[in-house]
């Protein structure tokens, strides 16, 4: 079997029971659904009316549907709308304040180890500010094929399956490979409630 068909496999009901049990008690608010219709309602009952929202770029929350409901429909204050209206030229630093510490964040991540440790690699690390301090609450969607035993296949997974994915991508989306830049790797949450990661029992994302 090859990187490709063993990162796409699902995790089984006792690797991701170990999980939840790790990240919880590592300070994550970890919780489980079966589909990613759950995952998307989950959010959206978490989310208050007219929040500050971003959404990070993610095939994950793309294909739920999460970034168009949060972008589109007007319930929320979408930050990635903002960002949209701004000139990328000559409005750098207040762009990047902007993304660095919305209200809410709602991403993914690229593997999840049983013993709760969380692995996300980036390009730029436009995302990684939010994540790791800017956002007073930040959510993950995950689709379960990201559950790893530990941190070494954490980075198997992400330098062998997830880049050449993600690279194909950004040369299709932006006409430019992209790279294993910046990882970032959490321990532990120290703000009990503030990152609440969703599993879910489908493949999602990459």
């Amino acid at each position: 079997m090859n990187e490709k068909e063993l990162y796409s496999i699902l995790a089984d009901e006792k690797s991701i029971q170990n999980s939840i049990k790790s990240l919880n008690g590592n300070g994550f608010e970890a919780l489980v659904v079966e589909t990613a219709t759950e995952a998307k309602e989950m959010v959206l009952r978490m989310l208050p009316k007219r929040a500050e929202v971003m959404t990070m770029t993610s095939v994950t929350l793309d294909t739920i549907g999460i970034s168009k409901e949060i972008n589109e429909n007007g319930n929320y204050s979408s930050v990635r709308e903002k960002l949209s209206s701004m000139n990328r030229e000559t409005q750098v630093s207040e762009t990047q304040k902007l993304g660095a510490a919305p209200d809410w964040v709602i991403g993914s991540v690229h593997a999840v180890t049983e013993d709760g440790k969380v692995m996300i690699a980036s390009a730029t690390g436009s995302q990684l500010p939010a994540y790791v301090y800017g956002s007073s609450h930040v959510i993950w969607i995950v689709g379960s094929q990201k559950i790893v035993k530990d941190m070494e296949e954490g980075l198997k997974r992400i330098y062998e399956y997830v880049f050449p994915l993600e690279n194909e991508r950004a040369m299709k989306a932006y006409g430019m490979g992209s790279g294993v830049n910046k990882l970032l790797i959490v321990n532990k949450e120290v703000s009990l409630g503030r990152i609440t990661i969703i599993i879910v029992k489908e493949k999602l994302g990459f």
